[in-house]
């Protein structure tokens, strides 16, 4: 799987542009604030129908436009693909897959299989649990729909939920409503559970032995997924806390308070791991991550590498850099550093300046 081209319009500080992609190693460098970040985002936006960055589609429209106009021509098991997706201020956005448009742009998710490693995930330990759920939901949703719907629909029942438990406070008999919207919360619920289990357990097959050698054989990593409920609590626990949510007006238990814990032995390594230790972790979990993607969808991912090389020592650069050997990635940097010159066959380099490619 591989990007070609990628054209942008009117997206962010690019009025126009079409960038061609090598199949290998990619690199856009140049100074800060000149776009380089904006072209990742678009490739991320395509494959994922959300910005990285949180922002909102009229956020990423360039400045003074309605509209912008992002178009990808992909290749996946020797077969082409153009993806064009339409943002507008507004309207939501429109999509539509050779040539095809489609009625959710759920239904772009799985075409194309991104995975972006920036500064930020370096500290996906030491973060809020907010950050490592959001790392299961986006390559979960990437590889199974299913999911993103249940997720979805979980999310909407859970603010519909909250709503209903801040009007009961202004009127007690709508509490009659309150089942109404437990049974769905917990129909969703369950399966979000059970398939983030499921996804934990199959990065702990991989992780070990990946920190393992990063760690020169000193360490034994183990994910453990800190769920709020079990699933089969998950019924008789959010009827025994419904004082609870009254009086707090809002859900108290459920997935939507769901963490990771990253265990070396007994330790927890976010409470007592060095500064060194965590981001060893967090690269042996962006590792497993694309060696996972590998196997489930029998085809390499796409790497997004957003100027987390300078973050990196020499020996974690020179562990990422073999892990991408035979994947297409695409690098930016404030310069093509010699440490990428010497380890790395580059295959195309485009420098960016005010949102133009030189």
């Amino acid at each position: 799987m591989y990007i070609d081209t990628l054209a942008l319009h009117q997206f962010r500080n690019y009025e126009s542009a079409e960038i061609t992609f090598s199949k290998g190693i990619n690199i856009l460098y140049g100074d800060n604030a000149q776009g380089k970040t904006n072209i990742l985002e678009a490739i991320y936006l395509l494959a994922t129908t959300k910005s990285h960055r949180g922002n909102k589609d009229k956020e990423m429209i360039g400045f003074g436009y309605d509209e912008s106009h992002i178009r990808a021509n992909i290749k996946k098991h020797d077969i082409n693909h153009r993806i064009d997706m339409h943002l507008r201020k507004s309207k939501s956005k429109g999509v539509a897959i050779d040539l095809v448009p489609i009625k959710r742009s759920a239904e772009l998710l799985g075409l194309v299989n991104i995975i972006l490693f920036s500064p930020e995930d370096l500290s996906i330990i030491k973060n809020s649990p907010v950050e490592r759920r959001r790392f299961m939901d986006v390559e979960l949703c990437q590889l199974n729909r299913i999911y993103f719907s249940d997720l979805s629909n979980y999310n909407k029942v859970l603010n519909q939920r909250n709503n209903l438990l801040r009007q009961i406070s202004f009127d007690h008999s709508m509490e009659d409503m309150l089942p109404v919207w437990d049974s769905q919360l917990i129909d969703y619920g369950r399966k979000i559970i059970k398939e983030r289990r499921n996804f934990i357990d199959k990065l702990n097959d991989i992780i070990y032995e990946i920190h393992k050698k990063l760690s020169a054989g000193k360490e034994e990593l183990r994910l453990v997924y800190d769920c709020d409920i079990e699933e089969q609590l998950f019924e008789e626990e959010l009827l025994s806390k419904r004082a609870v949510d009254l009086r707090y007006q809002s859900t108290q238990i459920g997935p939507h308070r769901d963490d990771i814990l990253f265990m070396v032995g007994d330790m927890d390594v976010k409470k007592y791991g060095s500064q060194g230790q965590q981001r060893t972790v967090a690269l042996s979990l962006k590792l497993a991550e694309i060696e996972l993607v590998k196997q489930i969808i029998h085809d390499n991912p796409i790497l997004l590498l957003d100027d987390v090389m300078s973050e990196l020592d020499s020996k974690r650069r020179d562990a990422l850099l073999a892990s991408i050997r035979d994947i297409q990635t695409i690098i930016t940097c404030t310069g093509y550093d010699d440490f990428i010159k010497e380890r790395l066959k580059i295959d195309k380099i485009y420098k960016v300046v005010s949102g133009k490619l030189e």
